[in-house]
């Protein structure tokens, strides 16, 4: 199978399994807003290492979308909820728990940061390294641009 088609059947499963997902998922948090977008951010980044659900969408408005690579998107609060609840599974079952991300450079601009992070974990190979920008809005998290791709992280 190509590249390609690969990547298009992943995303099509991806996309199944967070509808799926939506009527799992536990009940939406209210939002709750951060001072300024290097707040976002912080608290973003802190509930991805903890791996808590509801402090990552404690910060998403209804209209929030999420770009990821090969052009998946999540838009709406739901859809962002369904895909969280399968990224803060453990490792070993397909999420990133157990990664932790540390920020090496931030470039703010307006109330967007873009942000170059590296990942790390006792089980990978090597550390892993992206990039995000992160648009914030009144204190909440409006739109996010990532560079992951789990299957690029390489374990030992």
């Amino acid at each position: 199978m190509t590249n390609r088609h690969f990547a298009v059947r992943w995303t099509m499963i991806a996309i199944a399994v967070a509808s799926g997902a939506v009527a799992q998922q536990p009940r939406l948090p209210p939002l709750k807003r951060q001072a300024g977008a290097d707040a976002v951010v912080k608290e973003h980044m802190a509930a991805i290492n903890a791996c808590d659900w509801k402090r990552i969408l404690a910060q998403d408005p209804a209209n929030v979308e999420i770009f990821s690579p090969d052009g998946a998107l999540a838009r709406g609060r739901e859809a962002v909820g369904a895909m969280f609840a399968q990224v803060v599974k453990p490792f070993q079952e397909g999420g990133i728990c157990g990664l932790k991300f540390t920020v090496e450079h931030t470039q703010k601009v307006g109330d967007t940061l873009n942000v170059q992070w590296r990942a790390d974990a006792p089980f990978l190979a090597a550390p892993y390294r992206g990039a995000d920008a992160y648009e914030t809005k009144d204190g909440l998290m409006q739109a996010q641009v990532t560079t992951f791709k789990r299957d690029d992280v390489k374990t030992k």
